[in-house]
């Protein structure tokens, strides 16, 4: 369980998370943490969290959030307010690291999301890009279904990702030619979770 004090770093994408106040805390209501980005850091993709508002008070240094497809860039003292179902993204913007503070309401699982995130991190679980490798991703997804939705790669086609985005079901992809095997469903990945 997660507790005030506690530090996360994700070696990929650049994050240190330092929880300031868990759900334990506030009877599930919040989670607050300290995020500290090194320049270059990076969420590593767009996502949507359905049922939590996230709300970013930098504190030092320049972030960059992409809120669908507004860009917007806050510095020291300013805050920025994500409501749940927006899609978004976040990076350090700056040539020094962003020190923000972040909220989160309600809190839900997310504590034991960011820990799962760093843990896949540091096992070389995840691409280069810091998202899980596809395997660990779909189970991902899967677990914490009411804390995100990930966009799937832009490779997918941007109708592919609204769907997903939202909770609604995209065309299946279409196997290789001759390889009636080549596509995973996720109903298939329940049996071995």
């Amino acid at each position: 369980m997660a507790h005030a004090g506690q530090i996360l770093e994700n070696p990929i994408s650049g994050e240190k998370i330092i929880f300031r106040q868990t759900a334990a805390e506030t009877d599930g209501e919040l989670l607050a943490f300290e995020l500290v980005l090194a320049p270059g850091g990076a969420v590593p993709g767009a996502h949507v969290h359905p049922e939590q508002e996230e709300r970013f008070e930098v504190v030092s240094g320049t972030m960059a959030l992409r809120l669908g497809l507004k860009r917007v860039v806050a510095g020291p003292g300013e805050t920025v307010v994500v409501p749940a179902g927006r899609v978004h993204r976040f990076e350090n913007a700056g040539d020094e690291p962003a020190h923000v503070l972040v909220e989160v309401r309600p809190a839900l699982e997310m504590e034991r999301l960011l820990q799962t995130v760093v843990s896949l991190a540091e096992e070389g679980r995840c691409l280069r890009s810091g998202m899980p490798k596809p395997l660990d991703l779909a189970l991902f997804v899967r677990e914490f279904r009411r804390e995100v939705r990930a966009l799937p790669a832009a490779a997918r086609g941007p109708r592919r990702a609204r769907a997903a985005c939202l909770g609604g079901r995209a065309p299946r992809p279409r196997p290789a030619a001759g390889r009636a095997d080549a596509v995973v469903r996720l109903s298939d990945l329940s049996a071995i979770s």
